[in-house]
């Protein structure tokens, strides 16, 4: 063991750095060494293989001649014959021994003077791989091997005079000359064979793939329009663009694009030499800067490449234009670069331009505005009529016409006449109708297709919204929340739905979406406010669903509720009075207080809120603890939203219908993404009580004591279910009423949440006037729509003479309702 360590210490040791170092030198040999052999082999060996033939065909025939003179001449030695050194080659055999024992016969039968061939073997050099040790604990440790490099043989010689003898000069592959140059050689052919074609595979990996321009996703501005086509508004970040095919764009357009860009466009493979030697001669004669590019040079700049300046920039480019040239016809770019390059601020494309400066499609631009428009991709910026020197633009499109004429396209005629055109620019603004709908579609959007489609993948989204419907919304709301100042009233929304398909018709988000100064950008209808009394539909619904009848006697007496933990809770009455026992319809419809709190706590919290859940409140917690007998009255708060659903429930004869703003989204190309039918709806209320609660709702007789005979609630010529509602202090003030067709809710009060004037009263001030006029508006020229009864209903004369209604097997017995209890009212507290 001792002479065994002995031993490994005699070994001369390399640290693993230099042992590295010294692999990676002697691989460049390696690499040399074995390049140059196989280089060697495939170019040298034809050019031997000749030679050879060549020589042993000479040397025959010299073999034949020494054979005869040999004969003839017995007396001369052989050592004398005329004989010509041998050239000795020291590299090994790379065929068989029997091939070359076979030539020597032959050479040695025809004359001992022929040359001695022998063809060169590689011998690739063994390289042993570092083998890793991995240790248990410590870092692994890498241990190189010596690398032996065994190169075959070279002998160098030189002819000798036929007299001498000259032995050949053998140089060991050893030396350090041979390692230094094969080490040269290895570096140069490594550059040459390997660096420079995998930099040039890099710069030409580097280059986008022309096919792109196909297959890329063009950023294409989304159109959200209303559901008769009408455009809202476009959404794009930088680029409004509009696609239209190549046959659509009318022929003057195409003319002069070609005229004033590159007219020899369907001539050239892609590039003109021509011109890049025209743009070279202004630069370096003239200094100005021409661009000298053809229109597929110019799409390819546009579509693929950047916008600098270089000349790596401008090869890339002229390799891709010659490139799609082979994968496009001409037609196919000429579309793309009419569809794709910029003509100036946001408008990318020819028909993005026209609406952008004319508003008007393409199929209509004139010859004076098609010269306008084509002369504007050479400079957006400094020919645009919108820009700092509108004047530059008319310059150019004098330069487009008068390139036409040269051309032929026009008459000298038709260029006067075109010159002498005015033009009538479009005021440049970015257009937007019901704006709080559109950024409430665009949110929607954004959570389904992201931002990057929505604002660059061309949607086209059909909405619910019915724009006629939407104005004169907003010009009511308008103008009764300025009358309502002197009531400290600054703010009023309003929502339209459908209950049947849940269409929304209309969204009106606040006064003034443009009021920045009052905060109109902000969308009431999404924001949760405290609903007041207009949520009493919810526990009386769930009531009437658990044995209560519209009959049912509820007293309307002071009652104080004690929670532990919590204030004494005692409700009051919107008008500070108590009405001793009343029928629960005129409990509702005139909106007392106290018949409501008391009906939520016969009836449970639980109940109601799963109840207001099933109607479209999702707002609301489901766990009864968070809550108190409040809610009744308004103590959770909802949005518009929210409230349309619950009303369009009980419109829609209980069947909840979700909201559906959006009825098809589409790309630009036509392909329908969604499409959006009514859902299912959902059962929410039973048909019976969502029936008897319209009639109530409807009733103008019940309600007569708290808003009077001839409130705003009342639309002529038409059965119209309504409710109303007001928070504590005056905060929020609501309305909400419905046909089997429209569900209207309106809200009004002020953003910061300040109270509005005392003076203000539900039903005759406020959100009353509006939504009465909302709905007269909208059911103008409607004939009277009622809900059908359903046959489980049940009539019966009741309390005041009139007819009650009642779900069968929940009517009195008797045939008639019993006497109402007789009870003092309880004086003003």
């Amino acid at each position: 063991m001792a002479l065994r360590r002995q031993h490994l210490q005699n070994k001369p040791y390399l640290n693993p750095a230099a042992r590295l170092v010294l692999f990676f030198i002697l691989t460049l040999i390696t690499i040399g060494s074995t390049l140059k052999n196989s280089i060697w082999f495939v170019i040298m060996i034809p050019v031997r293989i000749t030679s050879t033939a060549n020589t042993i065909l000479r040397e025959i025939a010299r073999g034949v001649m020494s054979w005869t003179t040999e004969k003839r001449l017995t007396k001369i030695k052989t050592k004398e014959k005329i004989n010509r050194p041998k050239r000795i080659k020291r590299a090994p055999m790379i065929f068989t021994s029997w091939f070359d024992v076979r030539l020597k016969t032959i050479a040695g039968a025809f004359g001992k003077n022929i040359r001695s061939f022998r063809f060169p073997q590689i011998s690739k050099p063994h390289i042993t791989m570092p083998k890793l040790i991995l240790p248990h604990i410590t870092l692994p440790h890498v241990t190189l091997p010596n690398i032996k490099l065994t190169l075959p043989p070279r002998v160098k010689t030189k002819p000798a005079p036929a007299q001498r003898t000259h032995q050949p000069t053998i140089i060991n592959a050893s030396h350090p000359f041979v390692q230094i140059r094969s080490f040269a050689i290895g570096v140069f052919l490594t550059l040459l064979f390997i660096f420079v074609p995998y930099n040039t595979w890099l710069f030409l990996k580097s280059l986008p793939n022309p096919q792109l321009l196909t297959q890329r996703d063009l950023e294409v501005s989304t159109k959200i329009m209303d559901r008769n086509g009408q455009l809202l508004y476009e959404i794009y970040v930088d680029q409004n663009r509009t696609p239209v095919k190549l046959e659509d764009i009318p022929l003057v357009v195409k003319q002069a694009t070609i005229a004033i860009e590159d007219h020899d466009f369907y001539y050239h493979p892609g590039f003109s030499i021509r011109g890049i030697f025209r743009a070279l001669s202004e630069i370096l004669v003239h200094k100005q800067i021409q661009g000298g590019s053809t229109i597929t040079q110019q799409l390819i700049k546009s579509a693929l490449l950047t916008p600098e300046v270089s000349v790596i920039r401008k090869t890339k480019e002229i390799i891709l234009a010659f490139w799609a040239e082979r994968l496009f016809s001409k037609d196919q770019i000429f579309e793309m670069y009419l569809n794709q390059v910029p003509y100036g601020g946001t408008a990318w494309g020819i028909e993005s331009a026209a609406q952008t400066y004319f508003r008007k499609s393409v199929t209509q631009l004139t010859l004076a505005e098609a010269a306008l428009l084509a002369g504007l991709p050479a400079a957006p910026s400094e020919y645009s009529p919108f820009g700092s020197h509108p004047e530059k633009a008319i310059v150019r499109q004098h330069e487009v016409l008068e390139r036409m004429q040269i051309d032929g396209y026009i008459t000298a005629e038709q260029k006067q006449q075109a010159i002498a055109t005015q033009l009538r620019f479009a005021q440049p603004r970015i257009g937007i109708r019901a704006p709080h709908f559109v950024m409430y579609i665009k949110e929607l959007l954004e959570k389904t297709y992201g931002p990057r489609l929505l604002e660059r993948g061309g949607l086209r989204v059909v909405t619910s919204l019915d724009l006629s419907i939407q104005e004169k919304v907003e010009e009511i709301v308008k103008t009764h929340i300025d009358n309502l100042s002197a009531l400290q009233v600054g703010n009023g929304a309003a929502l339209i739905t459908n209950p049947r398909s849940g269409d929304i018709i209309a969204m009106v988000g606040s006064r003034d979406y443009f009021d920045t100064a009052r905060d109109g950008n902000v969308n009431v209808v999404t924001a949760p406010q405290q609903p007041g009394s207009s949520i009493k539909v919810i526990p009386y619904a769930a009531a009437l669903e658990n044995g209560m009848t519209a009959a049912t006697i509820i007293n309307d007496a002071p009652v104080v509720y004690q929670t532990a933990g919590s204030p004494p809770y005692a409700p009051v009455n919107y008008d500070g009075k108590f009405h001793g026992p009343v029928p629960l319809r005129y409990a509702l419809g005139n909106s007392y207080n106290i018949p409501a709190v008391k009906t939520l706590e016969s009836i449970g919290l639980p109940a109601a809120l799963e109840k207001a859940k099933a109607m479209g409140i999702d707002s609301w917690s489901s766990d009864p603890s968070r809550y108190g007998l409040s809610l009744a009255l308004g103590g959770g708060d909802v949005t518009m939203l929210e409230m349309a659903k619950v009303y369009g429930s009980l419109a829609n004869m209980g069947k909840r219908q979700d909201l559906r703003p959006i009825l098809q989204v589409s790309d630009y190309t036509g392909r329908v993404l969604e499409d959006h039918r009514p859902t299912k709806s959902t059962d929410a209320v039973k048909p019976e009580v969502a029936w008897i609660i319209s009639n109530i709702l409807a009733d103008n007789a019940a309600r007569t004591q708290a808003f009077g005979p001839n409130s705003s609630l009342i639309i002529p010529g038409h059965t119209v279910s309504v409710k109303t509602g007001t928070t504590n202090d005056k905060r929020d003030n609501w309305t909400v009423g419905y046909t089997p067709s429209y569900t209207a809710v309106v809200w009004v009060g002020n953003n910061d949440n300040s109270p509005m004037n005392p003076y203000l009263t539900s039903g005759i001030t406020g959100a009353a006037p509006i939504w009465h006029d909302i709905m007269v508006e909208i059911l103008k020229g409607h004939p009277d729509e009622t809900q059908p009864k359903p046959d489980t209903i049940v009539s019966l004369p009741c309390y005041f003479g009139k007819i009650e209604y009642f779900i069968s097997g929940t009517e009195p017995t008797g045939g008639r309702c019993a006497a109402i209890p007789t009870q003092t009212p309880t004086p003003t507290p």
